[in-house]
Order: C-alpha cells, then sequence, then structure tokens
C-alpha cells in the first residue's frame, strides 16, 4: 500500500486573464507587431506595410494584444495610432523567458512543440504551413515578404 505524499499549497495562484496575456505571447505575429511597436507608435498601415501582412490579420492580432492590455491605440483623425502600454514591462518578461528556457537548456520551435506528441501535438495535418514535409525554409523571418 502506497504512502499518500504531502503536498505544499501551491507557489502562485493562475487565473484566465493569466491563460489569456500568454496566449496572446504564443502567436509569433503578435511578437512581430510587439516588436515593431517597441520602436514606437505606429499606424494599422505602418504595421501592414512593415509586415507584409493583410489589413484584417494585422487588425484580429492587435485586437488580441489590446484586449490583454499589451498595447494601447489613439485616434488622430481617420487613423488609429498603436503603442505598447508598458514596454519596460515585456521587455522584463520577455527576458524572463528568454532566461527559463536557457537555465533549462530548452530552445523549443514552435514547429516541434505544435507535432510533439508529448505536449498533446501530433503530425502535421495537410496543408499546415508548419508541416516540415513542406518547402525548405526560405531564412526570411516569420512576418516578412520575400524580397525577390
Amino acid at each position: 500500500m502506497a504512502m499518500p505524499m504531502e503536498s505544499s499549497p501551491p507557489l502562485f495562484d493562475v487565473d484566465e486573464s493569466q491563460a489569456a496575456l500568454f496566449h496572446a505571447l504564443a502567436e509569433p505575429t503578435r511578437l512581430a507587431l510587439l516588436q515593431h511597436l517597441s520602436t514606437g507608435e505606429h499606424r494599422v498601415r505602418d504595421l501592414v506595410d512593415h509586415l507584409h501582412l493583410a489589413q484584417s490579420t494585422v487588425s484580429k492580432h492587435l485586437a488580441c494584444l489590446r484586449d490583454c492590455g499589451l498595447i494601447s491605440s489613439r485616434s488622430e483623425g481617420r487613423a488609429s495610432w498603436f503603442s505598447l502600454t508598458d514596454p519596460e514591462r515585456l521587455r522584463s518578461l520577455l527576458a524572463l523567458a528568454a532566461a527559463m528556457l536557457s537555465g533549462a537548456g530548452a530552445a523549443p520551435t514552435v514547429h516541434e512543440h505544435l507535432h510533439d506528441p508529448r505536449v498533446g501535438g501530433g503530425p502535421a495535418d495537410e496543408g499546415d504551413p508548419l508541416d516540415a514535409s513542406g518547402p525548405p525554409d526560405d531564412g526570411i523571418p516569420l512576418g516578412e515578404a520575400d524580397p525577390r
């Protein structure tokens, strides 16, 4: 007969708002938007041009980031200008994430994580843009168009 193990109280509490924040940070395009906004305030048009994405895609990602309190917007005429709400805390959070990955000796990629059965992933679906059987990596960072 196994002896029951004593359990300690949790070191921290978690709630849905934290899950929403980490969900927002889990998308490479949203991280690219945050990185671009770290250089200063930008209009949607600027972000569309820089990231070579559809305006609807940029707007959808900006809404997610705004809902999590990571960015804010202000209107000027017909334009909306977006900026980071707390650049220093965001920088600190991302630096802490890098330190945690480094300290654990981990360097996961999105593809590896999404398709690792140990974490609930599985084989890539047909048409999955992250499928390893697709075309070779062209070396262009996420969110940037091929300059050719």
